[in-house]
């Protein structure tokens, strides 16, 4: 009976990862640049020979179920912001720095300027070029509500990378492929490490196919995970019901087994 309890508690835990993970990424649904993750099962774990081993105890440091991110390509969505861009080249991404130097992989391009002229992700990490932090105005400083009307309208990016401010060239994007993403460690949905794993180059030239005024929505499709959602819900409260039934049974047994 115990081990009917403990085979149920470990069918339940790998759904409860499924619904977190669904969870997820029906909340990020609406993030730029965001990559779904998914769910597999790594291996069927003997629950007698757990029972044996854990004493009864579910063993959650080895759950039989793994995840994976999506990097299939999202859809793409006119903005017609000079300073939003789509990469339009699978397995490729922006290269960005925080400001303690570490630096990441992304594939969301909605940018904005910062007030000293430099190109920024949202958060604030700075777009990289072939000569480092990408700066529209070099080290000239000036206040943002210039920047915004002045600058970013004459921002011109062209299809391979290059950055063009009132004609000028100023820097090349850097897009870097990766030959296998899945090696990118994950820090979000929107943002990747490479790994001692991850083999990864700048993108040649003459492939970068940048869009200027585009940026790739998340891949996430939202009427699949909500189909997952419902199937996953009553699943999860199947199983809850076994272990209570068998719980059930488990303390009348005991109540039994008093008077005999």
């Amino acid at each position: 009976m115990i081990k009917e309890i403990y085979t149920a508690a470990l069918g339940i835990l790998p759904e409860q990862t499924k619904l977190e993970v669904v969870a997820n990424n029906l909340a990020n649904a609406n993030s730029i640049g965001f990559k779904r993750e998914g769910v597999f099962e790594r291996e069927v774990i003997e629950a007698k020979y757990n029972l044996v081993k854990n004493l009864g105890n579910a063993e959650t440091k080895d759950l039989p179920i793994g995840t994976y991110t999506d990097f299939s390509v999202g859809k793409f969505e006119y903005t017609d912001n000079p300073l939003d861009i789509a990469i339009d080249y699978p397995n490729s991404f922006f290269q960005l720095e925080d400001d303690e130097g570490n630096q990441y992989l992304s594939r969301a391009g909605n940018f904005q300027l910062s007030k000293d002229g430099f190109i920024i992700a949202r958060d604030g990490k700075y777009l990289l070029g072939n000569q480092g932090r990408l700066n529209v105005l070099r080290e000239l400083i000036i206040n943002s509500s210039t920047i915004e009307g002045n600058i970013a309208a004459n921002i011109k990016i062209t299809e391979r990378g290059e950055v063009f401010v009132n004609q000028a060239l100023i820097d090349k994007i850097n897009i870097i492929r990766v030959e296998q993403p899945n090696s990118l460690e994950k820090i979000n949905g929107i943002y990747f490490k490479p790994t001692n794993e991850t083999q990864m180059e700048g993108l040649p030239y003459d492939l970068v196919l940048l869009r200027q005024g585009w940026v790739e929505n998340s891949n996430v499709d939202v009427i699949r995970e909500m189909v997952d959602l419902i199937e996953l819900q009553r699943l999860f409260d199947l199983g809850t019901k076994v272990i209570q039934t068998n719980d059930s049974t488990l303390e009348q047994s005991i109540r039994i087994g008093r008077f005999i």
